[in-house]
């Protein structure tokens, strides 16, 4: 984790969005849970009707005894979407297993739409999978496929290459495989507004983060 950096203003869209979130307008926000509880909370949502997203990536475990499983695992460890009115924040956080609502002070911190539309689409046609979130890096753009428009760092793992998309609010990232041909350059935004956890309690704060 880089260290502290000075307050700043929040971008022109996390504006708009804070205000939207002030007027009470339904958006997305992360749920922050108890550990290894996601799917669970993600149930106890369903049953009290309330519209929620948990992103799940399959992976392959070999357990002690060397008997291996295939698992659906979170995608964004200690994280559950919800698609709520702000006012409506305390249905959540009566959920069992769920310890906050990402934000800042009293003002929940809002997801774009577009990067939680985009994760659905692309979960089920594309290999996704966690990776380290990232602030500093090669940045490329998505210009074709189902994840078009998304931004983030460039790798390269044996011979594909792997896009990282970092969703700020929660500083988190996961690692796209993509095709080179569908990538072009993309200059970040030095002036991006992130979430730091500035407690052990959970994510919280708006910093920026570093320039390129």
């Amino acid at each position: 984790m880089q260290s502290s950096l000075a307050r700043h203003l929040p971008t022109e869209p996390l504006v708009e969005q804070l205000a939207a979130a002030r007027k009470g307008s339904a958006a997305w926000y992360a749920a922050y849970t108890n550990s290894h509880h996601e799917k669970r909370v993600a149930s106890y949502l369903t049953e009290r009707q309330i519209e929620s997203f948990l992103p799940l990536y399959s992976t392959r475990r070999r357990w002690k005894n060397r008997c291996q499983m295939n698992l659906e695992m979170p995608l964004f460890p200690n994280y559950v979407f919800v698609h709520i009115d702000p006012r409506e924040r305390v249905h959540v956080l009566e959920v069992p297993g769920v310890l906050s609502i990402v934000g800042s002070g009293r003002i929940l911190m809002p997801l774009p739409d577009f990067e939680i539309e985009t994760l659905r689409s692309g979960l089920g046609q594309r290999n996704i999978e966690p990776h380290p979130y990232l602030v500093v890096g090669e940045w490329v753009r998505i210009k074709a496929g189902p994840m078009m428009g998304m931004e983030g760092v460039l790798l390269r793992k044996k011979n594909n290459f792997r896009v990282v998309l970092a969703l700020d609010v929660i500083m988190q990232s996961v690692a796209v495989e993509v095709d080179a041909d569908d990538l072009e350059p993309a200059s970040k935004c030095a002036s991006r507004v992130v979430l730091r956890p500035i407690s052990p309690g959970g994510p919280t704060g708006i910093q920026p983060c570093r320039a390129l």
